[in-house]
């Protein structure tokens, strides 16, 4: 129970400045519903509680699941078995990932349908399971991560060029939201397992990052290949903007209960039924590793259901109230800097992202500094809502122009900076949008892009995942370009290994 306790600590302090923010707003420029703001502190309290026992459950149970999964399909040497496990763990893992379902569920009801919540898991799943498979085989043939990503981000630039721009937002949006509270820890683990059977330790540290970036790129594929074969026109979408749904308090989190627990239900039980069928023919583990596994998916199922409930019924709401407030406000500058302000500390209750920063300091044994990675991802995730905010406001930007410049630049980078930090730095860039940024950033932008006029809710109100997905691949590629200069002044290599 200390280490729950440390982490319900640990993340209190992370969700408590975006807590402040929003009473201060209140009490300043934008005073909100009375009703709403109870509602958010309500789901501010039960993010705080679902998040640590989330995080604990991840500690005792997910981690070390995906690292004995990736272990075992590696260890048979047999590429048609790693491929068949990888395709099978992808498909099932993403499927059931809540944030894809809440995204799935925001692009049907903005499209009135015409794109269905069912259609778009599947293509997504679809591609995520095909590169998950893919990213393994890339570690076991000893592929540069940074020549297999320049070969599919030249692949994604083709597809983009016959991608309308909603398509175009969707798709990146999807390669964002997929890599959430449930798959990130799962795929790293998995990465973790497979890159660990190296008897190059350096190659193995390498190969611990990189999958889930990998991973992510499948949904974007699938999308745009969608979007190309049907020859789908451009799609339009409206949003019946409503500050106060409902003048209840509890009301929108009992109503919540029903529909978050069926989905992570969903979520956990092909990880469970996996289980149970490896634990049959290859882990053998016994009896006390195998209860702690099983406790911990069950710390797992509490925290995540209480950690979306909160989201979902505390923080939808009141993201579209401060962002329409403030942008229908005469002077634009307060929405794009709150938004920057929000992105700012959004990042820090992202639950995938506090499990990516102590893998990363774990996996480096200290040398890379967990609150380093932490700085540099909070101020990669403010640019790219304040970016997403005037890209709202001005016309004429479109959301290609800061991607297509971003990912050229992310490409140059990973052939300068040490290959450590290629995996580190992409993988960060997809964590950094689970559900924090799924449900309270993306409301934020859909808000702001219904009160602008002449705003498409499509392809302006979505794309702000997959800016907060880019930036912080460019600030952790320049901490690495930071650490490689630190490391040749101080005579140790930027692998963290005396030189």
């Amino acid at each position: 129970m200390d280490v729950l306790t440390q982490k319900f600590k640990e993340v209190l302090f992370a969700v408590l400045p975006i807590t402040i923010i929003v009473i201060i707003l209140n009490f300043t420029i934008i005073p909100l519903e009375t009703t709403l703001l109870i509602r958010f502190l309500l789901g501010a309290f039960l993010v705080v509680l679902g998040l640590a026992i989330f995080l604990f459950g991840v500690d005792i149970g997910i981690t070390p699941l995906g690292h004995l999964l990736g272990t075992s399909l590696t260890k048979s040497n047999k590429l048609w078995l790693l491929a068949i496990g990888g395709l099978m763990l992808g498909f099932f893992i993403s499927i059931a990932e809540p944030d894809i379902h809440i995204l799935a569920s925001q692009v049907e009801f903005v499209t009135s349908g015409l794109i269905s919540m069912f259609d778009l898991l599947i293509i997504v799943s679809l591609g995520i399971a095909v590169m998950l498979t893919l990213g393994m085989i890339r570690i076991v043939y000893n592929i540069p991560l940074y020549k297999f990503l320049t070969i599919v981000y030249f692949l994604i630039f083709i597809l983009a060029l016959f991608s309308s721009s909603e398509f175009l937002a969707i798709s990146f949006d999807a390669a964002g939201a997929v890599t959430g509270a449930l798959t990130v820890p799962f795929i790293l683990a998995l990465a973790t397992g497979v890159s660990s059977l190296k008897k190059d330790s350096v190659a193995s540290e390498e190969d611990s990052f990189g999958l889930v970036v990998i991973a992510s790129l499948g949904a974007i594929i699938t999308v745009m290949l969608v979007s190309i074969l049907t020859n789908t026109d451009q799609i339009t979408g409206s949003l019946d903007f409503d500050l106060l749904q409902t003048p209840s308090i509890l009301a929108p989190f009992i109503q919540e209960i029903s529909t978050v627990s069926y989905q992570v239900f969903l979520a956990l039980l092909p990880i469970l039924i996996i289980f149970i069928v490896f634990q049959k023919i290859s882990f053998k583990l016994p009896n006390k590793n195998r209860q702690k596994i099983l406790k911990g998916l069950l710390y797992t199922f509490i925290g995540l259901v209480l950690f979306l409930i909160g989201v979902n019924a505390g923080f939808m709401d009141l993201g579209s109230a401060i962002a329409y407030n403030l942008a229908n406000l005469e002077n634009k500058f307060y929405v794009i800097f709150v938004g920057f302000i929000l992105g700012l500390v959004t990042i820090l209750a992202e639950p995938s992202v506090h499990v990516l920063t102590h893998q990363i300091e774990d996996v480096t044994s200290g040398y890379i500094k967990r609150k380093f990675v932490l700085s540099a991802l909070s101020l990669g995730v403010g640019c790219a809502v304040a970016l997403s905010v005037i890209k709202i406001i001005v016309p004429g930007i479109q959301l290609w122009h800061f991607l297509l410049a971003g990912y050229l630049f992310s490409i140059i980078m990973s052939y300068i900076v040490p290959e450590l930090f290629v995996g580190i730095a992409f993988d960060s860039g997809t964590v950094a949008s689970g559900p924090m940024t799924a449900t309270f950033i993306l409301a934020f932008a859909q808000g702001t892009a219904a009160a602008i006029e002449g705003a498409n809710i499509l392809s302006d109100g979505f794309g702000v995942i997959a800016m907060v997905t880019m930036t912080p691949i460019i600030a952790l590629q320049v901490l690495g370009l930071m650490y490689k200069i630190k490391s040749k002044k101080g005579g140790v290599t930027a692998d963290g290994k005396d030189s």
